[in-house]
């Protein structure tokens, strides 16, 4: 298939995609804060630079576009038509670079939660698991 975009307009595209403050992180961000946790944002001296880090709790969570991460099963994991061969090789990457992430910080005893841009549309659904991940709020000082 020939993409329907020339390579400057495809290039212009996809310099937009952000790889931190996307909608998804800053959903999750406000729904954790609105139920009372504290957390540090991006901490580059943790592997794969988590998204939202709970020091006091030694917790970590990553929100995952499902695209770019391959969220197994999700329609939103959807291969590209184009250059697949390019594709395929860099989520593999992506998805190894993960996994070495989280083995990293579990190592360094962190708790890690992989928040996927899928499971946010249900709310109540992703309050709960995060509530039961992080515990009650205040039970640790977060800083």
């Amino acid at each position: 298939m020939v993409d329907r975009l020339t390579p400057k307009e495809r290039s212009e595209l996809m310099s937009r995609i952000r790889g931190t403050d996307t909608k998804p992180e800053m959903f999750v961000r406000r729904l954790v804060h609105g139920m009372g946790y504290r957390y540090r944002l991006h901490r580059r001296d943790l592997p794969g630079t988590p998204d939202l880090v709970f020091p006091s709790r030694r917790k970590v969570v990553f929100v995952h576009g499902c695209f770019w991460h391959r969220h197994h099963g999700c329609r939103f994991a959807y291969e590209p038509k184009t250059r697949r061969k390019f594709w395929m090789a860099k989520f593999e990457q992506n998805v190894k670079r993960d996994q070495a992430a989280k083995a990293a910080l579990q190592k360094r005893g962190w708790d890690v939660m992989i928040v996927w841009e899928c499971e946010i549309r249900n709310i109540e659904d992703t309050r709960s698991h995060l509530r039961q991940f992080l515990g009650a709020p205040g039970s640790a000082r977060d800083s």
